[in-house]
């Protein structure tokens, strides 16, 4: 039985991108959790062709190439004729994605393999090996969970790749869908109702539509294109079609859920609402725990993103100063964890002695 290591989205970009070229990265995970999303984002980080090579749909051939009939009648050499994507990945940088690797047919798998371990494929009339170029990237991505019927991959073959199972949270999901233009009533519904992220299919009856990331990125799309984004309906019945659309991308709970949260839907505060000090202590009185949550959560993305004036961050601290201290706490910890000193450090002249005597409360309450 293979063993997972948990690896945040936050840190396979860190690490991936910044390994050596020769370097191969191997991804495991259930569909639909980015695997390709995040194997692009190294090609965008280095500026070069991202080549998507999905293993499932090959034969052997397809990999390994074809004998080139012609070139064997003047040489009298074997040589073979090798697919569009090796030859690119050979004469110019990219990052080559082996998808599905582990559902591939054996001879698809040990031409991948020969990839990853030798970095070459085929020969030329002298029998010297095609090369990949040296600034080629090799990822590959395994589906792994018990709803996959999938070859388990040798250890010894294991131990050539830097190994992550890719488990995204809610927060790394948030932030991606924050970066792609995802609907902001979509990216408040998966905040407060994060078990509609993803539903594991093996805990299911076979055949039941499940959400996963992927499905709910290809929901958002759908209903740009129709004229149906969530944020223009918002606090009103949905559109017709928009369930039907949502039952066999999302599966029906998920659907059901959204569009009641559609219907039902609250003006949600935004962070340039509390940076404008649109927000009394009435409302945050008033206003469920979930969304507040939600609302530090954009604090923070915000304060990552954009330099504070003072009177910005007196009414970010105003608001903060108005929750209870555990909550406090937390937009603390957003507004730190963004990184940028100047909104920090103004934020702790007006908030710090705050922040300090709520954890020192809550230290004496642990007693």
């Amino acid at each position: 039985m293979s063993v997972k290591t948990p690896i945040t989205i936050a840190t396979f970009k860190k690490v991936a991108p910044n390994l050596p070229p020769h370097m191969a990265v191997l991804m495991r995970g259930p569909t639909g959790v980015g695997k390709s999303h995040l194997a692009k984002q190294v090609a965008d980080h280095h500026k070069i062709p991202f080549v998507d090579v999905r293993g499932s749909t090959m034969s052997e051939g397809d990999v390994g190439g074809y004998p080139d009939i012609e070139s064997m009648k003047e040489t009298g050499v074997m040589t073979f004729c090798m697919p569009s994507w090796f030859v690119r990945a050979c004469n110019e940088p990219v990052v080559l994605m082996l998808d599905e690797l582990n559902r591939s047919l054996p001879g698809v798998q040990q031409s991948f393999f020969q990839l990853v371990l030798d970095r070459e494929l085929g020969n030329d009339k002298n029998g010297v090996p095609y090369r990949l170029h040296p600034e080629t990237r090799v990822l590959a991505a395994v589906n792994f969970g018990s709803e996959y019927d999938v070859n388990e991959m040798d250890p010894a073959l294991l131990r050539r790749f830097w190994v992550c199972d890719i488990e995204p949270s809610t927060e790394d999901w948030v932030t991606w869908a924050r970066d792609n233009d995802i609907d902001s009533v979509i990216i408040d519904f998966i905040n407060q109702n994060p078990a509609h992220l993803r539903v594991d299919p093996s805990t299911v009856e076979p055949g039941t539509v499940c959400p996963n990331p992927a499905s709910w990125h290809r929901a958002n799309d759908c209903l740009m294109h129709m004229d149906m984004a969530p944020s223009s309906v918002a606090g009103s019945e949905g559109p017709e079609g928009m369930y039907a659309l949502l039952l066999g991308l999302v599966g029906t709970e998920a659907a059901i859920a959204f569009c009641s949260f559609v219907k039902e839907y609250e003006r949600q505060v935004s962070a340039e609402d509390v940076l404008a000090g649109k927000v009394s202590k009435a409302d945050i009185k008033s206003l469920p725990n979930s969304t507040l949550n939600g609302v530090t959560d954009k604090l923070g993305h915000h304060c990552k993103e954009n330099d504070w004036t003072q009177k910005q961050c007196k009414n970010a601290a105003d608001f903060a100063k108005a929750l209870p201290g555990e909550m406090m706490v937390q937009v603390w910890n957003a507004i730190t964890q963004s990184t940028n000193i100047k909104n920090i450090q103004k934020m702790h002249k007006l908030m710090g002695s705050d922040v300090v005597k709520a954890v020192q409360a809550s230290r004496n309450l642990d007693r």
